[in-house]
């Protein structure tokens, strides 16, 4: 039996997995959160073989969490399903720890067969992502297929903070750090980005974060 452990800010995509484990007779839900810090509380006492997790919970990053859950149950795979783009999250989240990751629009036989391949000690990204993979490692070349791409992960959410209406004071707040660190993140965005303006940075975070969201909310599993 693989025990998997869910974490997804959305009651409905939670619910959907618990559905689809019901009638895997080698899967089980052993635990659901929606956010970092009751997923924290509980994993210990879970103990799942398989973590699955979201690249967005609220105003927190899945990617951020890898790494604490990766200290905290070691012994367990991680694997990324979400809405977001996986040529911009998939690579980031391997690099995180992840063993997988997979996008919430794939049939639910996909999700299963990614759920077992991590289990068994396997790594599971579409075919797409593989060949980029493969051609990167071939060819020694980075990648620079958009501005985005060359965000760091840390940079990438303070540009989805943005996005969704905070200020620097909120963001720093909330990453807990100084308000001049995220003025810096700001201008290195600005920089890699080639905005001129803070108002451009907006602007162009709002359309982001809106895009985003509404892949992420405009599905279940």
């Amino acid at each position: 039996m693989i025990r998997v452990f869910v974490i997804d800010d959305h009651p409905i995509v939670r619910h959907g997995f618990a559905q689809l484990f019901a009638v895997e007779p080698d899967l089980e839900l052993c635990g659901q959160a929606a956010d970092p810090r009751s997923a924290l509380a509980a994993l210990a006492a879970a103990a799942p073989d398989v973590v699955i997790v979201d690249v967005s919970l609220g105003d927190a990053s899945g990617i951020d969490l890898i790494d604490d859950l990766k200290q905290l149950v070691p012994h367990a795979h991680v694997l990324v399903v979400s809405m977001h783009d996986e040529q911009l999250y998939a690579e980031r989240s391997l690099r995180a720890g992840a063993a997988g990751y997979v996008m919430k629009h794939e049939a639910a036989g996909a999700i299963v067969r990614a759920i077992r391949t991590v289990a068994a000690g396997g790594l599971f990204v579409s075919e797409a992502v593989s060949a980029r993979l493969l051609r990167r490692v071939a060819t020694g070349a980075r990648d620079e297929s958009s501005p985005l791409g060359a965000l760091s992960n840390r940079e990438l959410h303070v540009l989805e903070l943005i996005g969704r209406g905070l200020g620097t004071r909120e963001i720093a707040d909330l990453l807990h750090i100084s308000v001049k660190t995220v003025e810096s993140y700001r201008a290195r965005l600005k920089e890699k980005m080639n905005l001129r303006s803070g108002t451009e940075l907006t602007r162009f975070a709002v359309r982001w974060a809106t895009d985003e969201r509404k892949r992420d909310t405009g599905n279940g599993t």
